[in-house]
């Protein structure tokens, strides 16, 4: 339900009243709650807020905050605790636990399904078909997603423990968990109360003194995702989830050296999405550790995966992020800043970059260079560059928000304040009101009487009295006129990304310099995923002039580049005919000096 960016509509204090309230709904819906954990929970004089949200799918979602920490969320008149909640009364839920590479899966979206879910040796807790549950992560009672069970207990068994067994609607490291502080889940000690499992969690204590590769840290880092582990822990990770308990320490140990063909069969038997999520880890070590250097910084997202990343892909086999667990590589990206690899930061307005990278981090120490590359390429690789991946031209689509003055226009569609729209949908939404309330001009077609609405939504007050009829053609770009301009990026290999406004164009200007020396001046070359430093580089080797980066006046992290001389007849050829940008998207190419014979 929160794994995408929700949007805030509101956001109050709770007063006297509304708390005895919610005290109560809260009373009701879990009553295993004493008197004393309902009076901590929704406290007397904290600061307590409510906040009306939309999630991504257009879902109404009341959320409850206890300073500034979501503790509960209200979809339907149904109340649901966050992880923040549970981390303060962790039994307050039924739990199912399961192994740390399945978060990342819950985290962006997916259900938990049933072969996923351990079966501890007291059995399952006792549920129904519709019951609220937690999910917590194997060694750690801190719970790290809230569920719905689609089947009771018995149906779970019955069923031999195949197909979707909890519906997922909140997890640790979702766009909720991240309204609150951040915080990481704490380390909690599974209670043990029967005495044959007692013995056998002392058993598993002491393999773990005697094999300490195969456990598990107590930092909560260390249960986020595969991400989280070290190199060699993510193979035997991976293997976890298809693998019986007791095998767990025979999969971490294929780590060592004389057991390489164990280790082999292991990565035979990964799923395809957990071979993808190995791949892309070393093509991201191996482009830190050999292609990025200090200078480089700050580095775009996009060119770091386009001209870094995939380079460093073994010969024979193809980076596909979307086949991966992470789906976006921002996601992955937000994974690597969590275990302190790297910063990233968003210089330009919607524009990822990263500004920092640890280069001391053990992973990066341990990373060696794979097999499939030879000694020579990877010594050539470390020492310098190697050229660029041929740019791929972002898709740029014109969208339109619907804004509060046209919400009477579009809502009969479905639609309201902030639906976000296509040409083409608007398009289709005016023609199906003009026909459904019948204001086709039967004298003349070609034109459509104004009602009430329309003459709210689309006429000026001058116009209000003078226009009774609207050509199609003025109808529809009034339309798009008065609704709020968007725009939608998508970048090669990566998800598509919906800004504010239409996007500025790639402005190129000729400023007059001292001793009247001309400079061309690039801006806005960030927007379209075209890295400043690379542009400059390129354009000083091609024209064998001074080119230099500088930042834009009036800004704080944007940049512009700089080359001596008017240069636009380079500039045109490189971004029009190299980079196949639509001509629409650069301002200033006429501005190009006009070819003539010199005199």
């Amino acid at each position: 339900m929160f794994c995408r960016a929700f949007r805030v509509r509101s956001n109050t204090a709770i007063k006297g009243s509304d708390r005895r309230k919610l005290r109560t709904d809260v009373a009701a819906a879990f009553p295993n709650l004493s008197a004393e954990q309902l009076t901590e929970f929704i406290p007397n004089k904290e600061e307590l807020n409510v906040i009306k949200i939309y999630t991504h799918k257009g879902e109404a979602v009341t959320v409850y905050t206890n300073s500034r920490n979501p503790i509960l969320f209200e979809v339907e008149k149904a109340l649901y605790p966050t992880v923040y909640a549970l981390w303060a009364y962790p039994d307050l839920l039924p739990a199912f636990s399961t192994w740390p590479p399945v978060l990342q899966k819950l985290a962006g979206g997916a259900d938990l399904m049933l072969p996923g879910v351990i079966v501890p040796p007291s059995g399952f807790p006792q549920v129904e078909r519709g019951m609220l549950c937690a999910v917590t992560l194997s060694g750690n009672r801190a719970p790290v997603a809230v569920s719905v069970a689609t089947m009771s207990t018995a149906e779970m068994l019955a069923a031999g423990m195949k197909g979707k067994g909890f519906a997922v609607l909140h997890t640790y490291m979702d766009h909720l968990w991240e309204y609150g502080d951040k915080s990481y889940p704490p380390t909690l000690a599974p209670l043990v109360t029967d005495p044959a499992e007692k013995e056998s969690a002392d058993d598993e204590e002491e393999m773990e003194e005697k094999e300490p590769v195969s456990s598990f840290s107590t930092d909560p880092l260390q249960h986020v995702d595969i991400g989280d582990l070290s190199l060699k822990e993510q193979d035997s990770c991976a293997i976890l989830m298809g693998k019986e308990e007791h095998n767990e320490n025979k999969a971490a140990e294929t780590a060592d050296d004389d057991n390489t063909e164990v280790q082999q069969e292991a990565e035979d038997s990964r799923t395809p999405q957990e071979q993808m999520d190995a791949l892309l880890s070393q093509c991201f070590f191996h482009a830190l550790k050999c292609k990025v250097k200090k200078s480089d910084l700050p580095l775009l997202t996009s060119t770091f995966l386009r001209s870094h990343m995939f380079p460093c892909c073994p010969a024979g086999q193809q980076l596909d992020i979307k086949k991966s667990s992470y789906k976006k590589f921002s996601k992955f990206l937000q994974c690597m800043q969590h275990q302190k690899i790297l910063q990233v930061k968003e210089l330009s307005k919607g524009v990822e970059s990263i500004v920092e990278v640890d280069w001391k981090h053990p992973d990066i120490k341990a990373f060696t260079v794979p097999e499939g590359f030879s000694s020579a390429s990877a010594a050539q690789d470390c020492k310098s560059e190697d050229k660029e991946q041929a740019y791929h031209a972002p898709e740029i689509i014109p969208l339109y928000g619907v804004s509060t003055k046209m919400v009477p226009l579009f809502q009969e569609s479905g639609h309201k304040k902030g639906s976000i729209l296509s040409s083409s949908e608007v398009r289709n939404i005016i023609v199906n009101y003009v026909k459904t309330n019948e204001l086709v001009d039967e004298a003349n077609k070609n034109f459509v009487k104004v009602n009430a609405i329309l003459c709210d939504c689309l006429l000026d007050k001058s116009e209000q009295d003078e226009i009774s009829n609207l050509k199609w053609d003025d109808l529809l770009s009034r339309c798009l006129e008065r609704l709020q301009p968007l725009h939608q990026v998508t970048f090669f290999g990566q998800e598509p990304i919906v800004r504010k406004g239409k996007i500025e164009p790639i402005d190129i200007t000729i400023a007059q310099r001292s001793s009247n020396k001309k400079v061309t001046i690039i801006k806005n070359l960030e927007l379209y995923g075209l890295d400043p430093q690379s542009v400059a580089n390129i354009l000083q080797q091609k024209v064998q002039a001074s080119a230099t980066i500088a930042p834009v006046p009036g800004t704080k992290d944007r940049v512009q580049v700089q080359i001596q001389g008017n240069q636009i007849h380079h500039l045109a050829k490189m971004l029009l005919e190299e980079y196949q940008l639509p001509r629409k998207y650069i301002q200033g190419l006429e501005k190009a000096p006009k070819l003539g014979r010199k005199k």
